[in-house]
């Protein structure tokens, strides 16, 4: 709020008589002894950040890609979801710090072979990805290594280095897991992916802290330089399986 030294309405309408020299003195004086601080107070904090990613959700069809999604950006679960065609994608904003919002498109990307050849166009401006395979299914873990090839050839960072992936270890709900966790720590470790982890999008499993982990990694690559990312500023035991345990590749 501000104040006229000079003169100023009053509540009945009129104008305030101007001030006495003494009362002008003083009045000059408290406003120089606050004027710094009131300076201080009216300059601008530094606008918040706000951030797109695009993030891949691939993998085998039947693995439980949608039902992820929809977990993750809408917090529900169906087990009727129909067969993707070509890709789908939702949105979920974060707020991920207090000056730092993140806004992710995750794109779906349909697992049957007959629309393998389209993966070109919907990977395209990704800075990340889930790979996601079905505990109960064997086949669908040795389905990865596939995906992950594709994925390296068809979309890399500005500086030509691999976007960060984390595999999912999806239906770990269900009891009958094929997979050894010790295979897939060392897939991990392998290729160089980032995390793994046990989910299940009926039982909300691990998921938002698998993609917390992509947003972690994403975010600490544009920090490190600024070619690393695409993302838009807008304004073990080897009896052990898979229903047992989780880890980070690192680890």
């Amino acid at each position: 709020m501000s104040a006229s030294l000079h003169v100023g309405a009053v509540s009945d309408g009129s104008v305030a008589p101007p001030p006495s020299p003494g009362m002008r003195h003083q009045q000059a004086a408290a406003t120089s002894s606050t004027a710094p601080g009131s300076e201080r107070a009216r300059q601008p904090s530094a606008p918040p950040r706000e951030l797109l990613f695009k993030f891949l959700v691939i993998g085998d069809y039947g693995v439980g890609k949608t039902a992820i999604v929809r977990r993750y950006t809408e917090g529900k679960f169906s087990s009727n979801y129909k067969i993707t065609i070509g890709a789908d994608f939702a949105i979920k904003s974060l707020q991920w710090d207090p000056g730092t919002k993140v806004n992710l498109q995750l794109w779906d990307i349909a697992g049957h072979e007959r629309f393998g050849y389209m993966t070109r166009v919907y990977f395209k401006y990704a800075v990340a990805a889930a790979v996601v395979f079905d505990v109960s299914r064997i086949a669908t873990f040795q389905s990865v290594q596939k995906w992950l090839t594709d994925l390296r050839e068809k979309v890399s960072l500005q500086d030509g280095s691999p976007v960060p992936v984390v595999l999912l270890a999806n239906k770990c709900d269900i009891a009958a897991a094929s997979v050894p966790t010790d295979l897939v720590a060392r897939f991990c470790r392998d290729n160089g992916l980032v995390a793994w982890y046990l989910t299940s999008a009926k039982e909300n499993i691990a998921i938002d802290e698998a993609m917390a982990c992509l947003v972690r990694q994403v975010l600490a690559l544009r920090t490190s330089g600024p070619t690393h990312s695409d993302g838009l500023v807008l304004g073990a035991n080897s009896s052990e399986t898979l229903n047992h345990s989780s880890g980070c590749c690192g680890s």
